[in-house]
C-alpha cells in the first residue's frame, strides 16, 4: 500500500521503517511538533516510581538535568515502544503494561501498592485521561515534560500525493494528529481525498475525528505493533 505516517519524526521513522520492511511505500509527513519543556520542575524528592504515556515523555526528560536521580526508578510505560524507548534514553527498570492509559493505572495500581513516595508522571501538555482517579489511592505528582504543536498545513508532497490520488491509507497514532490531518486537509482544499483514503487508527478515541471517512479501522490494541498489523489484514 502507498501510505502516509503522520506522528511526529522519531517516532514516525521507527513506523516508516517497519512498514517499508513490509513492503509498503511510505511517505514521512509529520503533523505534530515535540517540544521538550526545558527545566520541567520535578518536585522534591523521593518519588516511589516513574510512569510514562508516551515515548516522547522519555525522549525529553532524558536531557533533564535531574536525569540522574530518576534512571534507576522503577518505571512503567504504556506500551512496549514507549518501554523500548525509556530504555534506550538511560531507565534501567522498565516494565510494559501492554495496553493505554487505563492499562498503565491499573497496572501501576498493582505494582505499587504500599508505596508512600508518590509516582512522578512524567506526560505531555494535553492528556486524554486523568490517572490519579484510577490509582487506587496512590499518591501521584504529574509533571509536564513535553508539549504537541500541531502544524498548520499538510507539507507540499502531501498535498501533491492527495490531490493526485496516490496515496491508498493514513496511520494515525494520535487524537491530536488526527484532528491536525482533518484540519490541514480542509485548509488545502482536500478534505474530501482526505477522508476518502483507508484510515488506520491506534484506538476509537483516535478514530474520532475522522468524522465523515468511509474506510476506518482501529488497531486490536492500543500500540505501535498492534496497527502495524493492522495495515497487513486491509
Amino acid at each position: 500500500m502507498r501510505l502516509l505516517v503522520t506522528r511526529p519524526e522519531e517516532g514516525g521513522e521507527h513506523s516508516a521503517r517497519e512498514l517499508r520492511a513490509r513492503g509498503h511505500d511510505v511517505l514521512l509527513a509529520p503533523l505534530l511538533r515535540i517540544e521538550p519543556v526545558a527545566n520541567a520542575d520535578l518536585g522534591a524528592p523521593p518519588f516511589g516510581a516513574i510512569l510514562l504515556s508516551s515515548a516522547n515523555a522519555a525522549r525529553a526528560i532524558a536531557s533533564h538535568s535531574r536525569m540522574g536521580e530518576l534512571d534507576l526508578l522503577p518505571t512503567l510505560a504504556v506500551g512496549r515502544r514507549t518501554a523500548e524507548v525509556a530504555r534506550m534514553v538511560g531507565f534501567t527498570d522498565v516494565q510494559s503494561a501492554d495496553g493505554d492509559i487505563r492499562d498503565l493505572a491499573r497496572v501501576a495500581a498493582v505494582r505499587f501498592a504500599g508505596t508512600s513516595a508518590p509516582l512522578l508522571y512524567l506526560a505531555g501538555e494535553e492528556r486524554a485521561r486523568d490517572l490519579a482517579g484510577d490509582l487506587g489511592g496512590l499518591q501521584l505528582r504529574t509533571v509536564v515534560v513535553y508539549r504537541a504543536v500541531k502544524l498548520l498545513s499538510l507539507p507540499a508532497s502531501v498535498q501533491a500525493a492527495l490531490s493526485e490520488d496516490r496515496l491508498d491509507g493514513v496511520l494515525h497514532f494520535s487524537l491530536r494528529s488526527a484532528e491536525a490531518y482533518v484540519a490541514c486537509a480542509q485548509a488545502a482544499g482536500l478534505l474530501d481525498k482526505a477522508l476518502a483514503l483507508f484510515h488506520f487508527c491506534l484506538s476509537s478515541r483516535v478514530a474520532g475525528a475522522l468524522a465523515g471517512a468511509v474506510h476506518v479501522l482501529i488497531a486490536e490494541r492500543p500500540d505501535e505493533a498492534a496497527l502495524l498489523d493492522l495495515v497487513g489484514v486491509r
